[in-house]
């Protein structure tokens, strides 16, 4: 089931509803997941995962956020991927609550963020997300850059934000899209042929899903909101984190510091994955979906017991 929906700002952001009877809101879930997807992600992309995750008793709810997928796009050229701001992206998730609560979505909600949705997600939680439990799947909490090319980052997404030509393309990147355009053989998604196939595939019958590098204004709101996160503490919520162990794209130190502090969590390292760690082959997706569904179907047995969450984790250091 999709619709449209308006963010603030006028905006219209596509969604996405799946169940174990198909499309459209669910009859028997024991829960929803709220799926918060990495930037040049489409709801069609997770369709996969929504079938696994019905298949273990949750319904799943996710969107495309806006300047990205079917939402609407932000600048003249439909390939950048721009923001004006990283807490707009604050309202794209309000939306997705009215709608998750308009169709009456089972409870509880739980979260599941990957990669730039893993950013998004836990400056949510922070901020009170109705949720019983949040997982992460390489959630960028901070972004992979060479140590020596750190200071080059952040000056010229500062400059450009000052020039006025923020809506040009961080170094490196293009109107390109990433899958259409890098060979399996060294790409940082996935290990799986299959799956690297298939999203080729989406994009191919499907153009309009694509889209290319960040622009020079994403990356300055991206590292100045990574950085903000760092300075606080965990949400007292249960929390699962998956990351590859090849992973090249988010701050691996990041993710690890801030599990480390963050009571009564877990993270689980996928040996030989990649980035999209929920893309790998099939037994590895098996392992994964089995492995969040008991957790989250353990998170809401907990909060119904009434024992209570784990309690704030400390600030994770830089």
């Amino acid at each position: 089931m999709g619709r449209r929906a308006g963010g603030r700002g006028g905006s219209k952001l596509q969604t996405g509803c799946g169940s174990a009877q198909g499309s459209g809101p669910p009859r028997a879930a024991r829960g929803t997941v709220l799926l918060f997807p990495g930037r040049t992600e489409y709801v069609e992309k997770y369709g996969r995962a929504a079938r696994d995750l019905a298949r273990r008793g949750l319904a799943t709810l996710t969107l495309d956020w806006r300047g990205q997928g079917l939402a609407d796009r932000l600048t003249d050229d439909p390939m950048s991927g721009h923001v004006a701001r990283f807490t707009d992206y604050q309202h794209d998730v309000a939306a997705l609550l009215g709608i998750a609560r308009t169709l009456a979505l089972p409870r509880p909600w739980h979260l599941l963020g990957h990669s730039m949705g893993g950013c998004i997600g836990l400056r949510a939680a922070m901020a009170g997300l109705d949720v019983a439990a949040c997982v992460f799947s390489g959630p960028m909490w901070g972004i992979h850059i060479d140590d020596g090319l750190r200071p080059l980052a952040w000056s010229l997404a500062w400059s450009g934000r000052r020039l006025g030509m923020d809506h040009r393309y961080a170094p490196g990147t293009d109107a390109g899209s990433y899958v259409l355009s890098e060979p399996f053989e060294t790409n940082k998604l996935t290990g799986d042929r299959e799956m690297w196939d298939y999203l080729i595939a989406h994009l191919r019958a499907h153009p309009e899903l694509a889209l290319g590098g960040p622009s020079l204004r994403w990356l300055y709101e991206a590292l100045t909101e990574t950085r903000a996160l760092v300075r606080h503490p965990s949400p007292a919520l249960p929390c699962l984190t998956v990351m590859g162990s090849h992973e090249e794209i988010v701050d691996t130190a990041r993710i690890i510091g801030r599990m480390e502090n963050w009571p009564g969590s877990r993270l689980e390292i996928v040996d030989g994955a990649r980035h999209e760690v929920l893309m790998e082959d099939a037994a590895t997706r098996a392992r994964l979906f089995d492995m969040i569904a008991a957790f989250c179907h353990e998170a809401a047995a907990t909060a119904r017991r009434g024992d209570g969450g784990s309690g704030g984790g400390a600030p994770v250091s830089a």
